[in-house]
């Protein structure tokens, strides 16, 4: 729920959940698919679903709303075309989304929380903290939403914007759920990345639902010393503790993980570093996503030199690890998540 009401919040609800509020009001079976439907087309009102009769509209309206944010800013780069937006949500606060176009296809990027209370230093969404969770319809419409405006079909998601996914875990299963509905936008789960910042219970969790997604986990450093530095939520759940789950989830879905590395001067990307974590994950056919830092203004950390990035990929390349360096889109548009939202928190 995203305001004060007695009203539900229909675009989050699983479509057996609705099947059976829709029963309750006394209403036939098929209602449910022409509401699914019509919530998947993106209208914002009741009235917008015309062919239900007005009587059903009216019944609707009083018992679900329906969530639409609005566009608060939105930007798009003049190099690669990468899409970034500012979404205005129903009670005034404010999340973000990318759209970046590739070669396989066009992804977006969503946030799963207003805020985020991981803490991570080199990360502007963390700033100044979590405010709420998002419900689920309101990581959906970050899809829908930007599809429609953007006009470019979306064919992969990547939870990697602001908040952390497993932190708003039940919203999060509820999305994914929803967003691989055959009738609603059918995005497959190999279609779909997952990023953490490592909650080892809760990866343990997720592998118990088999959802064949892609888990990105953030490490950003392979020694508890280093990455409590850097990442607050180490202190409770240590590298070891991180990789270990990260085996298990392995052994139990069969997906290999992927590990995000933001490469940061002086601090964790040292030939000692590249080492050991070479050592820490060889043999695990694991991928390594090597990341230039992005500039955040209230950090002191700036991002490795591309030297040191070829050096560091050289040393785990050399031991079999699968390496590489993500591209840089929307450099003209603060294209990372958080920022937007900080410079409009700041005004």
């Amino acid at each position: 729920m995203t305001e004060k009401t007695d009203r539900c919040d229909i675009k989050s609800l699983l479509r057996d959940e609705l099947a059976e509020r829709l029963s309750a009001m006394g209403e036939p079976g098929f209602r449910e698919k022409q509401i699914f439907t019509w919530l998947w087309r993106g209208v914002k009102s009741f009235d917008e679903m015309t062919n239900l009769p007005k009587s059903l509209r009216e019944k609707l309206d009083g018992a679900f709303t329906i969530t639409a944010p609005e566009i608060e800013r939105k930007q798009v780069s003049r190099l690669d075309g990468t899409v970034k937006y500012l979404w205005r949500l129903s009670d005034g606060n404010f999340v973000e989304s990318v759209v970046m176009r590739y070669e396989h296809g066009n992804t977006v990027c969503v946030s799963c929380e207003v805020g985020c209370p991981m803490g991570c230093a080199f990360c502007a969404s963390t700033i100044g903290g979590k405010v709420r969770n998002l419900a689920a319809s309101e990581i959906l419409d970050q899809v829908m939403y930007a599809q429609a405006d953007s006009g470019l079909k979306i064919s992969n998601i990547v939870m990697m914007g602001i908040g952390e996914p497993l932190d708003n875990f039940d919203n999060t299963i509820r999305f994914l759920k929803l967003v691989n509905d055959p009738d609603g936008l059918n995005i497959g789960m190999r279609h779909i990345s997952l990023s953490t910042c490592g909650l080892a219970e809760k990866i343990d969790k997720l592998a118990g639902f088999d959802l064949q997604l892609t888990l990105s986990v953030s490490l950003h450093a392979p020694d508890d010393e280093t990455r409590s530095k850097i990442m607050p939520v180490n202190r409770a759940y240590g590298v070891d503790a991180v990789l270990d789950a990260c085996r298990r989830y392995f052994d139990r879905t069969g997906r290999r993980v992927s590990f995000e590395y933001a490469m940061i001067r002086d601090v964790n990307d040292t030939p000692r570093h590249a080492q050991l974590l070479a050592q820490k994950l060889a043999g695990t056919g694991c991928h390594v996503n090597l990341i230039p830092l992005n500039d955040v203004p209230e950090s002191a950390l700036s991002p490795s030199t591309p030297e040191t990035v070829r050096r560091f990929m050289g040393t785990l390349t050399g031991r079999g690890i699968n390496v590489t360096v993500r591209r840089k889109l929307g450099p003209d548009i603060e294209a990372s998540c958080g920022q937007l939202r900080r410079e409009r928190e700041r005004k």
